[in-house]
C-alpha cells in the first residue's frame, strides 16, 4: 500500500501557470504536473556508505519501516513506502548516527551525473546544506579533497554538522562569496579535476515539499537568479582543468535559468555539453524559448519533471572544458 500523499490547496500564480503549459503544451501532460505538485513528496533517503552498507542498513531499517530500493544500479538510494509520523525519518538513530541522508531523489541526480572517484579534487561551489558533499564524499570513499563553500554562516553551521554526522573527513569548507572565491583560485594553479554548481535558483521543482513557492514565485527573481547563474559558470569554469567535468544543476524548470545558462556557457567558454544516463526519466533540454533560441547541444542536458518520476523537478547538465581557460 503507497503512503497517503497530503493534499495542499496553493494555487499556482497565472503567469507561473502559464510558462509551466508553455514547457508542457500537451493537455494531459500539464493536468499530470499541476496534480502532483498539490500531493506531499515521496520519503526518499540515501544510504551512507562511509559508515554503513546497503545490506546493513537495509536490514536495520526494514525492521521498522517497509522499505525498497528502487533502482538496482544505485542500491543506496532507498524509499520509505509507508505513511511516517512528522519528523521520524530524521529523529531515527539510524540517522542521528549518519547511516542515511534524507534526500530527495531527483537532488542526488547531479552527484551521480559528477561521477566523483577516489583521489579527485572537486569544488562544491554552493555546497550547503551538505546532501550532495556528502553524497559526493562517499562516492570518493573519503579519499581526495573536496573543497565545500558557502556564503552564509547559518548555513555553513548546517553544512559543518551535516559532514560531521556522516563521517567526511577529506573535505574543507570555505566561508566565501562563490565568484568571490573562483576569482581567486583561477590566479592560482589550482585547478579541479570536476566541479559541482548546484545553482541557487527560483525553486519550481520543490512545489511539493515547499508549497510557499507558490507564493513566493515572482517572475523578476528569475531574472534576477539567471545573471547570476551565468557569473557562476563563467567563473567556475575557469578553475576546472583541461579535460574536467563541470555539472551544473537547479532545482527549477525555467528555461531562463537552465538552457539558457547552458547556452551562455557553450557560446562563450570551450565547452562540449555531454550525454549522460540517469536512474530518472530525463527530458531532453528545450532549444527555444520565448524570442531565445539555444545552441542545439543544450537538448544533451536533462529535466526532470515530478510527474514522470513521482519526484520532485530537477535540471541536470554535464560539460567538459577542451581547454584551460587563461
Amino acid at each position: 500500500m503507497e503512503p497517503e500523499q497530503k493534499a495542499y490547496k496553493y494555487e499556482m500564480k497565472p503567469l507561473f501557470k502559464e510558462r509551466m503549459q508553455s514547457l508542457l503544451p500537451d493537455k494531459e501532460d500539464f493536468d499530470n504536473f499541476e496534480k502532483i505538485v498539490h500531493t506531499g513528496p515521496q520519503s526518499f533517503i540515501r544510504c551512507n556508505t562511509l559508515k554503513i552498507s546497503t545490506k546493513e542498513l537495509l536490514t536495520k531499517l526494514q525492521k521498522k519501516w517497509k522499505v525498497i530500493q528502487p533502482f538496482p544500479k544505485h542500491p543506496e538510494i532507498m524509499l520509505i513506502t509507508q505513511d511516517l509520523g512528522p519528523g521520524e525519518l530524521g529523529n531515527a538513530l539510524e540517522h542521528l548516527l549518519g547511516y542515511y541522508y534524507v534526500q530527495e531523489v531527483s537532488s542526488m541526480m547531479s552527484a551521480i551525473a559528477l561521477e566523483p572517484k577516489p583521489d579527485e579534487l572537486i569544488l562544491d561551489l554552493c555546497a550547503s546544506p551538505g546532501s550532495k558533499t556528502t553524497q559526493i564524499a562517499a562516492k570518493m570513499e573519503n579519499k581526495g579533497t573536496i573543497i565545500a563553500n558557502d556564503l552564509k554562516i547559518d548555513r555553513i553551521k548546517i553544512l559543518s554538522s551535516n559532514l560531521e554526522r556522516c563521517g567526511v573527513t577529506n573535505t574543507i569548507i570555505t566561508r566565501q562569496d562563490a565568484i568571490g572565491l573562483c576569482a581567486k583560485l583561477s590566479k592560482s594553479e589550482f585547478k579541479f579535476d570536476k566541479i559541482l554548481l548546484d545553482a541557487p535558483c527560483s525553486g519550481e521543482g520543490t512545489l511539493r515539499s515547499s508549497p510557499k513557492t507558490f507564493i513566493m514565485w515572482n517572475p523578476k527573481v528569475i531574472e534576477k537568479f539567471s545573471r547570476q547563474q551565468k557569473k557562476f559558470i563563467a567563473f567556475a569554469l575557469k578553475c576546472l582543468k583541461k579535460g574536467g567535468t563541470l555539472v551544473y544543476s537547479t532545482c527549477t524548470h525555467s528555461p531562463e535559468e537552465d538552457e539558457s545558462v547552458i547556452d551562455f556557457a557553450v557560446k562563450n567558454f570551450p565547452v562540449k555539453i555531454e550525454s549522460f544516463t540517469l536512474p530518472l526519466k530525463c527530458r531532453p533540454g528545450i532549444t527555444a524559448w520565448k524570442n531565445d533560441s539555444f545552441h542545439k547541444e543544450v537538448q544533451k542536458s536533462c529535466r526532470i519533471y515530478p510527474h514522470d518520476n513521482d519526484s520532485e523537478g530537477f535540471f541536470v547538465c554535464k560539460m567538459t572544458l577542451m581547454e584551460e581557460i587563461k
